[in-house]
């Protein structure tokens, strides 16, 4: 008798613990999250912006499926892309002080508008308000040779602190950041 409970314990004591620890994680997005920063050297731990963002890919698809033109764009991919100032910045002619920002773009053939919202924690741009704009700077845009499958962000150096360039295809779009 003592055997048969010991037997029927153990059993119910494997079966709760293979339960508690069946989770099921996701698979790989298909447009995953990443992040760019200036100083983009990661010797230096200090940085001046950092920005999270989705890339998503073209998959045979042209931009501007993806990225409509003259619509509000989420920037990337899943939630809007959000930046972060770690010190006060030059955006255009405004000063933006330290803290994050939603980043949303408007796209469009020879221009973009670029704008930095106070919403943050953003799905899409579903929501997007523009009454709680911070800034909007209009920035051409140009093209490229290169294709770039996937949509991405990175930072260089400027003579006024750094430029923040954004690709996707042909489609390239330099924004200016004075710090």
């Amino acid at each position: 008798m003592k055997t048969t409970l010991r037997t029927l314990v153990l059993a119910l004591v494997l079966a709760w613990s293979y339960t508690a620890n069946a989770q099921k994680f996701p698979g790989l997005d298909p447009s995953p999250m990443d992040a760019a920063t200036f100083p983009n050297n990661y010797k230096i731990a200090e940085k001046s912006i950092k920005v999270i963002y989705s890339r998503p890919q073209l998959k045979g698809r042209e931009v501007t499926k993806l990225a409509p033109h003259d619509e509000v764009w989420r920037t990337g991919a899943n939630e809007a892309t959000e930046i972060t100032f770690y010190k006060p910045v030059k955006f255009g002619n405004v000063k933006i002080k330290p803290g994050s920002y939603t980043l949303f773009t408007i796209p469009g053939q020879k221009e973009w508008t670029i704008i930095l919202s106070s919403d943050i924690n953003v799905w899409g741009a579903y929501t997007y308000n523009e009454e709680h704009d911070v800034a909007r700077l209009k920035v051409p845009s140009t093209q490229s040779k290169d294709i770039l499958e996937a949509f991405s962000i990175v930072f260089e150096e400027s003579e006024t602190g750094a430029d923040m360039y954004m690709g996707w295809g042909d489609v390239r779009v330099k924004v200016p950041f004075g710090i």
